[in-house]
């Protein structure tokens, strides 16, 4: 065994002791599991073929089967088949390692946490990064927004988690990536209508098309809600357009543009434990007196430009640009609340060479360089309010800026017939700067840091057979604060709008094993164990009158198993598991030692039957004839939404029954599919997200009650 993997397997023996345990069949939970999984390979004698896909392996693109790590891949046909198409969570619920959490809070996004990470964001995402389309939706500091996503033209969404994910910089949990459909060979228009439960409406209209050598997909989608809860209504409008010009045999040009309007999205804010027990739709303290709500108003364009040099190599180059203007109404007591406004401005660029060199022996080296650089700079106001409406003067104005300037290279080799070696490292340097105009408080705010990490991942794969990878990767991450965590600092027991230049960036040391099997055509197991250790993880310090204060903890650990297991009994019926088990912990010798991080639930269970009178389509684009159903059941086990993790913060697991149906005929040149969708079955009362160490103790945002959706969709081809 060559040396690199001998140090690889030593360091694992010596480091995953502890994750073992994790993971020891001590309940019925798991039992059911492993039971659930015996079943798929019991049953796997069809010739029904598993489907394989390219992916985004860290910064190279490969076979998802020979990744040297863990990555999940959502197809349109999911997507589709979530329903409405409004929610990133709903269909990155089946990926393992992703908790993602609906708030039913259209104000403050969804809550999404990968491994753990992104888990404290009381609003947006941080964590991970968010790309679409090539084109970054985190901002240099961490911040992203997944209401911008266009989901109802998504083709494919990918998850990488694991070392390979540092490759793309600031973040430690890992890489979300949307990827638009590709533009039809023939004029098709296609239209989907929804209504549902809460007042829920939802329309969605395409027109793609391909011209010679340009295609384009125009989407165009509106949203609707009243909202389960009081003061919950939301309303969006949203175009996304991809555009694609083939300039040459070797050069393509996609011209992507999105515009997102958000004209209100009223906040109901969390409720405590009593007043969720007591009433789950009434808004939290002050809502209604001060009318809570926010609104966006967001456009950005990007071009990516790729071309091949030769047969062997590639170049790719993006840029892009846009603005967001955000408003936000806040409750601070029954006569009083504030506001808090912002314009953006952010634009970035990146260049990426991508290669392939053939060696003696049949063996080759796949390798990638290249270089981001990204800024974001917002003008931030804010001010009194009562009942909704702007009073006295601004109390807050200020000019923040982010930015960052990072080179990366990797390179896949394969050495021997059976084993491949992966390697890879980034550079990385962000910046975070904030200028106070605001001086009549006597307090000048102003501050900036700088903060720079060579990111490093090393890892081998063994290619056991053609039907099972085993691999082995190391790599280290950091994550920066974000630039609404840095603006404020505790002083006593109040926060003031002082820069914390104390604030330093974590740093993550990640560890993951794992595996990839097709024990039959019809049957796909993947599984990983990961352990990762973070040095000043960035908590909480003190949350007061709606401004929040953060610090470094001196150290956290997470360990933990992800599963996921698909099968193709035959044609008609398919099933689907995934699963996650996790410790995340304060570590000793932090002041809060074995104390678990908020918002992540230790056990997480996906899985799902589908049925097809007519056999399952090989491809997305096919349209439905006939019937088919399906049945999912989402289990979480309880988490905390603070991080001293006492009863006031306790929210209790829970499982969920959804269910799908439906049918497609074709009518003359049209196809039609009618869609009924339920969730939540039985009926179930819980907590669906968690806003963590919220300063009032309403942490708690209400699951819906049994919620229903029914849509119909047509497709014309010309």
């Amino acid at each position: 065994m060559p040396d690199i993997l001998t140090v690889l397997l030593k360091y694992l023996s010596m480091n995953l002791s502890k994750v073992s345990t994790l993971y020891r069949l001590k309940s019925a939970w798991y039992i059911a599991l492993l039971s659930s999984i015996s079943v798929n390979w019991a049953y796997a004698q069809t010739n029904q073929p598993t489907d394989e896909v390219l992916v985004q392996s860290g910064r190279l693109t490969q076979r998802q089967f020979d990744a040297p790590t863990s990555i999940y891949t959502i197809d349109a046909e999911t997507i589709r088949n979530s329903g409405p198409q409004v929610n990133l969570s709903d269909v990155l619920a089946r990926a393992p390692g992703v908790v993602a959490l609906n708030r039913n809070n259209y104000a403050q996004d969804v809550q999404i946490s990968v491994r753990g990470f992104g888990a404290r964001s009381a609003f947006g995402l941080r964590g991970f990064r968010l790309i679409t389309d090539g084109i970054p939706a985190t901002t240099p500091d961490g911040q992203g927004q997944a209401s911008t996503v266009s989901l109802t033209s998504a083709e494919k969404i990918e998850v990488l988690t694991g070392p390979l994910a540092q490759l793309y910089g600031n973040s430690a949990g890992g890489v979300i990536q949307v990827f638009t459909r590709e533009a039809d060979l023939t004029p098709t228009a296609q239209s989907q209508i929804f209504k549902g439960s809460n007042g829920l409406e939802r329309t969605d209209w395409q027109l793609s098309q391909r011209i010679g050598n340009v295609g384009f997909v125009a989407d165009f989608s509106t949203f609707n809600i009243q909202g389960y809860r009081a003061n919950s209504q939301a309303k969006r409008e949203q175009l996304n357009s991809v555009t694609t010009v083939d300039l040459n045999a070797d050069t393509r040009l996609k011209l992507i543009a999105n515009i997102f309007r958000m004209p209100y999205a009223k906040d109901p804010l969390g409720l405590t434990a009593a007043q969720f027990l007591a009433n789950p739709k009434q808004a939290g303290n002050f809502a209604l007196v001060n009318d809570t709500r926010k609104t966006v108003n967001q456009e950005q364009a990007g071009a990516v430009l790729e071309h091949k040099l030769n047969k062997d190599t590639r170049i790719q180059a993006r840029i892009y640009g846009g603005n967001r203007e955000n408003l936000q109404y806040q409750a601070a007591s029954a006569t009083a609340g504030s506001w808090v406004g912002l314009e953006r401005d952010f634009h970035g660029l990146g260049l990426q060479i991508q290669g392939k060199q053939n060696l003696q022996g049949g063996k080759a080296v796949d390798w990638v360089a290249g270089f981001d650089q990204d800024y974001a700079g917002e003008n931030r106001q804010g001010g009194p309010a009562a009942a909704g409406q702007k009073t006295g003067n601004i109390n807050r104005k200020e000019m923040n800026e982010s930015t960052n300037r990072d080179y990366f290279v990797q390179a896949n080799w394969r050495f021997m017939s059976n084993w491949t070696f992966v390697t890879g490292v980034r550079q990385s340097n962000v910046q975070l700067k904030s200028k106070d105009d605001y001086l009549t408080d006597g307090v000048n705010g102003s501050g900036s840091v700088s903060y720079e990490a060579a990111n490093p991942v090393i890892g081998a794969t063994w290619h056991v057979s053609d039907h099972l990878n085993i691999y082995l990767n190391q790599g280290k991450g950091f994550e920066t604060p974000t630039l609404s965590e840095s603006v404020y600092t505790k002083s006593g027991n109040a926060v003031i709008g002082l820069f914390n230049a104390n604030l330093i960036s974590s740093r993550s040391q990640h560890l993951e094993l794992g595996s990839k099997w097709t024990p039959s055509p019809s049957t796909r197991v993947d599984a990983a164990v990961f352990r990762i250790k973070t040095d000043n993880e960035i908590v909480t310090s003190l949350s007061v009158g709606g401004r929040t204060a953060f610090t470094n903890a001196s150290e956290t650990l997470r360990e933990g198993l992800e599963l996921s297991a698909r099968h193709a009994f035959n044609s008609n019926w398919r099933t689907q598991l995934t699963a996650t088990v996790m410790s995340a912990e304060y570590a000793s010798v932090t002041a809060l030692a074995g104390k678990s991080l908020p918002g992540i639930p230790k056990k997480q269970l996906f899985t799902s039957i589908s049925w097809a009178e007519k056999g399952f389509q090989n491809t997305s684009k096919k349209p439905l004839h006939g019937k088919t159903a399906s049945l999912d059941w989402i289990a979480r086990s309880s988490l905390w939404a603070n991080d001293v993790n006492d009863a006031s913060g306790a929210a209790a697991g829970y499982g969920l029954l959804n269910a799908r149906l439906k049918q497609g005929f074709a009518w003359g040149p049209a196809n039609f599919e009618a869609y009924l969708g339920v969730d939540n079955l039985t009926d179930k009362k819980a907590v669906s997200s968690v806003i963590i160490n919220q300063a009032g103790r309403q942490y708690f945002e209400p699951l819906l009650p049994r919620n229903w959706v029914i849509g119909i969709s047509t497709k014309l081809d010309f």
